[in-house]
């Protein structure tokens, strides 16, 4: 339970930091990134998964680089549910969820019973 909350955490300063680091997307506070890394879990738990699939024979043909697409539009649409963080444009989006899930990434590899 203490190694969710902390990734939880974790996955909101990601936010904050990508916020602070693209000029064209502003996080108001912490409890923001906090509300939007809930917001963008539960985007990618139950939409994306979805939109994945209709969307793969134009994936397909780009052989996989619409996903990114499909991570900014998605990224957009979670700044446009939580109130305090705007995202200006396309690329402010897909630079940011680019950043986002290399961050994440680096998240999700801690691990939660290390062997000793």
């Amino acid at each position: 339970m203490f190694m969710m909350i902390l990734k939880w955490v974790a996955f909101a300063l990601i936010i904050m930091f990508v916020g602070w680091l693209i000029p064209g997307i502003s996080v108001e506070s912490f409890l923001t990134a906090m509300i939007a890394a809930v917001v963008i879990a539960l985007i990618n738990a139950f939409i994306k998964p979805l939109i994945l699939f209709l969307t793969l024979p134009i994936n397909l043909l780009t052989l996989g680089l619409f996903t990114l697409v499909i991570n900014a539009l998605l990224f957009m649409f979670a700044a446009y549910l939580v109130p305090g963080i705007e995202v200006d444009g396309f690329v402010s989006a897909l630079i940011g969820s680019i950043l986002i899930s290399i961050f994440s990434i680096g998240l999700s590899k801690l691990d939660t019973n290390p062997q000793v």
